[in-house]
This record gives structure tokens, C-alpha cells and sequence, in this order.
């Protein structure tokens, strides 16, 4: 069995041995045994059940949460001749229909499936078809209503052990607290299993709260230095702002984030794998089954919103085992935009009551009705008709979402139609007449048919793509078109849908589910609140503080994390006397700002700010109009 395992290891893998504690998971799946494994991020998850899998008769099914994910894997597994499908959304019901076919009858050996797709009848009927010798949830802490990315669509999965009774079950994750790993067991329904875990410590990987009033200009400081890096923003604003911020001081970056075109995410993506591009700028969903090992710093612009997602980015820094950094960059007002973003807009059972009531008003449902139809929703639309706050409403939804009441999907579609009215002999004197608007009116004539007679969508975007054109201006154009009764035009913007998945029956839609909303409330808190008391706590090593947080007893100092370095790197009393000297040769001829002082003195940037208010408040400095410092004459 392990003669076999490293055989397949090093034929596909190149690897002539396992990583620590990989072969015992293998092992443990070749057994017949059902199992969790918890590997921190970059522990090598995937080879533990795609091995079992080559070895093993039949095909493996694989269920994860992200299509990116999916391709990731397929592709690496692709590239190995290992022949290997994910079936993703968009797909057609006859491609559905073949490609199933094709994992029956085809010799197929993985099978990368959503867990949204797994309730899909079709599907269902074509696994029990199958010869199943495995089956792996990928980010199993999704299952979990406690866990930090938890998704409704994951209970699902447990209904796969009715439906294929003897096929062995087994759950991976990066990131799983006692009672997130004890529910994973409960909702997938798994039978003795055999819990693999590894310690989370990354000896290689150093952690640093860096406190600092210009993350900007000590972004630029940490970043000066040689390596990739990620750096995790909140908002895809701030992911265009930072990236600009750095590409102006010589810092190769680029903005990643969901609004992206996927050619553009795609040639952003492969810049930076291949180190073109230094620094990727990006929203917290990127990097997620990313194997880029190079990464020597992971930057937290904006405190995470827990320790599971922090351990999980920050772990993407250092997979090669070499030195890598994870710092957070914070200052006094983080704590209080952390708390309104996450708690003041978490909604009690009341308010999901009165946003769902609502929800079915606005699109005029009546009771007893609504189920399996999809609505478009203009979200600030909504919100601004009855007065809703944004981000408690958009909170809201997504817990319905969660306890399967409907589904929201994000979707910021653009819908346009257009209908010729004038005659094509009509058109093409009016166009000859009209330059300007010829080179829109012909690229979409080159490109769709049947515009005379019906009013058809058409694709803005690709319009835009073949003309050259930007789709503000074409907007604009076919608009004077529509006034001047050339065309027909409609154009109509939606940021989201909403799918009932249950008819409207108010609050006895919402009341079984009040117990959960209460419990995911106080679950929420408390992950803030960890984050707070990671973030605060200055006596204990930062590493220490997160194992004991997944669970690990008597974990040891790091002895290189902010919190480990603050005794070496203590001011001495000279020290603080050679800093107070050199900040008044600094400021004798000329008025200076802190980032300005900070860059010339070569101490701690918190010591330098401590200096710099003790010699404010004894009147030896003062601060100027222009937030300047100057010696008092």
C-alpha cells in the first residue's frame, strides 16, 4: 500500500517522499475509513485523497466552493494526463447530460462538483451510476453553521451518504476550531472517523501587529524589499487606490477583485504568478487553493474579520518553508470600523422579518406565493425605498440565504435591448448622413440579427470589445438614437438577484430559523472579539495566541513575532535620548511631519511617535497649521 502510494507520488508528483503525516491520511482512506484531515494552508491537502483515488477503482467525486478552485486543480491534474472534470455554472442541460456520461463511461478519476450543483436531480441520478470510490469535501469548515465561511448548499452533501451508502466520505480544511470539527463530523455524517491534524504552527511564517498612523508609507517601507506579496483589502476601491499608490513608487502591482473581466483577473493572475507583476492587491476571496510558494509577505490593510480567515490568507505567505512575514497594519481607528461593519450591522430576528416582508412587497408577492421564481434587485434601490440601513439589509439576505429561505446572488448584470425601427434601406441613408453614430449601429448589425423586427438583448460589453468604443458612450449614442425614434432601446441596471427557494408566509417563514440567526449573532461576536483581543494583546506571543486558539495546548513562543521582538527591540534610556537628540538636529533648520522624521531616523516607527508626543506635551515641539513638527523658540 505505501510501495504504491510513493510510486503513483513520484510518477505524477515528482516526489520521493510524503510530507509529514500525508501517507498516515492515505492510509487511513485506502483502509476504507471515513476521516477529517486539518492541514494548515500549504500542508498538501489534495494529493491526500487524489492518490487514494489514482490507486482505487472508479472516480473520485470532489466537492468544493469555488469555480476557481475547481480549474486549479482540474488543470494541475490535466497537465499530469490524470483525466479530470469540473462541471461549473453556466453550463448547458444537454452539456450537463454528456459531460455525466462521460465520468460513467469515460474512465474519469476526478469529478469536481459545487456543492449548489449536488441537489441538481440530473446529477444525483447519474452519481448512482457511478463507480465512486471516494468522496472529498474540499474547505469542509463550509459545512459548519459555526465555521467562518459557512455555506447552506454544504449540508447538502450529508444526503450523498443515503444516496451512495458505501462510499467512503473525507473532509479537508485549513482551518477548524474543537467545535467547528466536531459539527463537520455531525453534518457530514461521517462514521468513526479517523481526525488527522496537524499542528498549525508555521515556524517559518513570522506575525507582526504593526501599529502605524501612514500604512501607506509603511506599506511602501515593508514592500521595498525583494518578493511577492499579497496584499488584503476590504473593498475593490481600495484595492484600485493601493495598487496606483504603489505602481507611483516603483512597486509593480496589480487590483484583483470579483468586478474584474476574467481576462483581466487572468492576465493579472498570471503576471504575478510569474513575477512580473511583484505585489497583487486584492480581495479577501483570492488566493484560495492558490500554490504560489513564494510569497514572502502577506499585508492586512484592514482587520480580518476573524482569526479562521486571518490564519488562512495569512497563511498563503512562505509555502516553500522559507522566512515570510504576515503583518497586520493597524491604528486606533480600525477597532471602531471593525466593530460598525461587523456587529452595529448584524440583524436581529426582527429586522430579517421586516427585510424579507418587504423584500416580497417590493416585487409585489402574494402570501402563499413566490417559490422558484427569480427576481432582479437593484440593492441601493431597495434600501432607499424603505429606508434601510445597507449593510444590515444586505446582512439580512445573506442569512436567508444561509438558511435556504432564497438565494442572493451578486450578479451586477446589465440588461440591453434594442429594436430597429427604421427600414434597413432607411437606416443605412440615415447612418451615411449621421456618421457618428455609424461604427455602433453597424457593429451591432455585423453581430446580431432579427434587431428589425423583435426588441433583443445584446451584449454591451461585447459591443464595446469589437468597436472600440467605451459602453458609457455607446449608452449615450443609442439614447439619442431612441429619442430621435431610430431604435427601440431599454437599458437597465441590476446589482443582484433574488431566488425564493420557499413560498411567502412572512413570520412563519423566518421563525424556525430564529434559534440560528441568535446563535450565528453571538458566533460573530465572539469571532470579533477574538480578532480584538489578537490585535490588544501585547504580552503573548502572537503565534501562541492563535494555536491556542485552534485548540493546541502548551504551544511554545515563536521568539521572532511583534510581541516576541518588543523585549529586543526595547528603547534603553540612551536610546530614547539619542532619538530626542536626533529628532532636534532634524527639525533645527526646518519644519518636518512624522513620516518625514520617521524616514530619516533608523529606530522603531513606535518609538519615534512615543518621543515625538512626550516632547509635544513638555512644549520642547509643536505642531504647526500644516501638521507639521517645530522646536519651540
Amino acid at each position: 500500500m505505501q510501495q504504491e502510494a510513493l510510486q503513483i507520488l513520484e510518477k505524477y508528483w515528482g516526489f520521493r517522499e510524503f510530507r509529514s503525516q500525508q501517507l498516515e491520511v492515505i492510509e487511513s482512506i485506502l483502509k476504507g475509513r471515513d476521516s477529517l484531515t486539518l492541514f494548515p494552508t500549504g500542508g498538501g491537502k489534495s494529493i491526500c485523497f487524489q492518490i487514494p483515488a489514482l490507486i482505487k477503482e472508479g472516480i473520485c467525486i470532489v466537492v468544493s466552493p469555488l469555480i476557481s478552485l475547481m480549474e486549479d486543480q482540474v488543470n494541475a491534474l490535466q497537465q499530469k494526463n490524470i483525466k479530470a472534470m469540473a462541471i461549473t455554472g453556466g453550463i448547458s442541460y444537454a452539456d450537463l447530460d454528456r459531460n455525466l456520461d462521460n465520468c460513467i463511461f469515460g474512465n474519469y478519476k476526478f469529478l469536481y462538483l459545487s456543492p449548489e450543483r449536488l441537489q441538481q436531480e440530473l446529477v444525483r441520478e447519474r452519481l448512482k451510476q457511478m463507480n465512486i470510490n471516494l468522496i472529498a469535501v474540499d474547505e469542509a469548515h463550509c459545512i459548519s453553521q459555526w465555521g467562518h465561511d459557512f455555506r447552506p448548499a454544504y449540508r447538502n452533501i450529508s444526503e450523498l451518504r443515503e444516496l451512495l451508502p458505501e462510499v467512503l466520505i473525507a473532509g479537508f480544511t485549513a482551518t477548524a476550531t474543537r467545535d467547528v470539527i466536531k459539527d463537520i463530523c455531525e453534518q457530514l455524517k461521517l462514521e468513526n472517523p479517523a481526525i488527522h491534524k496537524k499542528s498549525f504552527e508555521r515556524s517559518n511564517l513570522q506575525y507582526e501587529v504593526i501599529r502605524t498612523e501612514d500604512k501607506f508609507f509603511r506599506l511602501k517601507q515593508i514592500l521595498e524589499n525583494d518578493g511577492s506579496a499579497i496584499i488584503y483589502v476590504r473593498s475593490r476601491n481600495a484595492t484600485q487606490e493601493i495598487s496606483a499608490f504603489l505602481n507611483k513608487n516603483d512597486i509593480s502591482a496589480a487590483a484583483y477583485h470579483g468586478g474584474l473581466k476574467k481576462e483581466e483577473k487572468s492576465g493579472k493572475f498570471e503576471d504575478w504568478m510569474t513575477n512580473k507583476i511583484k505585489v497583487m492587491v486584492a480581495t479577501t476571496a483570492f488566493g484560495m487553493g492558490i500554490d504560489k510558494p513564494d510569497v514572502r509577505t502577506v499585508i492586512h490593510i484592514d482587520l480580518p474579520e476573524s482569526l479562521e480567515s486571518y490564519f488562512q490568507e495569512a497563511g498563503r505567505a512562505g509555502r516553500d518553508s522559507k522566512p515570510a512575514k504576515a503583518i497586520i497594519l493597524t491604528n486606533a481607528s480600525d477597532i471602531p470600523v471593525l466593530k460598525n461593519q461587523f456587529l452595529k450591522n448584524l440583524p436581529s430576528v426582527e429586522d430579517v422579518k421586516l427585510v424579507y416582508r418587504k423584500l416580497n412587497a417590493y416585487f409585489s408577492i402574494a402570501y402563499g406565493e413566490g417559490e422558484n421564481i427569480e427576481y432582479d434587485l437593484n440593492f441601493a434601490d431597495f434600501c432607499h425605498h424603505y429606508q434601510f440601513n445597507a449593510g444590515k439589509t444586505y446582512n439580512a439576505l445573506q442569512l436567508m440565504d444561509r438558511c435556504s429561505i432564497l438565494r442572493l446572488t451578486q450578479n451586477y448584470r446589465k440588461k440591453t435591448n434594442i429594436r430597429i425601427i427604421l427600414s434597413g434601406n432607411h437606416l443605412d441613408m440615415y447612418l451615411d448622413d449621421n456618421p457618428k453614430y455609424a461604427q455602433i449601429m453597424r457593429t451591432i448589425l455585423r453581430n446580431y440579427g432579427g434587431i428589425f423586427e423583435n426588441l433583443s438583448q445584446f451584449s454591451l460589453e461585447s459591443i464595446s470589445n469589437k468597436s472600440g468604443v467605451s459602453e458609457d458612450k455607446i449608452i449615450a449614442i443609442l439614447e439619442e438614437l431612441s429619442e430621435k425614434e431610430i431604435i427601440e432601446f431599454t437599458y437597465s441596471k441590476h446589482d443582484a438577484s433574488i431566488y425564493f427557494l420557499v413560498p411567502r408566509e412572512d413570520d412563519t417563514t423566518i421563525n424556525p430559523v430564529a434559534g440560528f440567526i441568535n446563535q450565528y449573532n453571538r458566533s460573530k461576536k465572539e469571532k470579533i472579539e477574538a480578532v480584538l483581543s489578537f490585535i490588544e494583546n501585547e504580552s503573548i506571543c502572537k503565534q501562541v495566541q492563535l494555536l491556542r486558539y485552534f485548540g493546541e495546548v502548551d504551544p511554545k513562543p515563536c521568539g521572532k513575532c511583534s510581541v516576541c521582538n518588543k523585549d529586543k527591540n526595547k528603547l534603553t534610556r540612551d536610546d530614547k535620548n539619542e532619538i530626542y537628540l536626533q529628532i532636534l538636529k532634524i527639525l533645527k533648520n526646518s519644519q518636518k511631519d512624522s513620516r518625514e522624521i520617521i524616514s530619516l531616523l533608523d529606530f522603531p516607527e513606535e518609538s519615534i511617535i512615543k518621543v515625538l508626543g512626550l516632547l509635544t506635551e513638555k512644549g520642547i515641539l509643536k505642531r504647526t497649521a500644516n501638521n507639521k513638527y517645530e522646536i519651540v523658540k
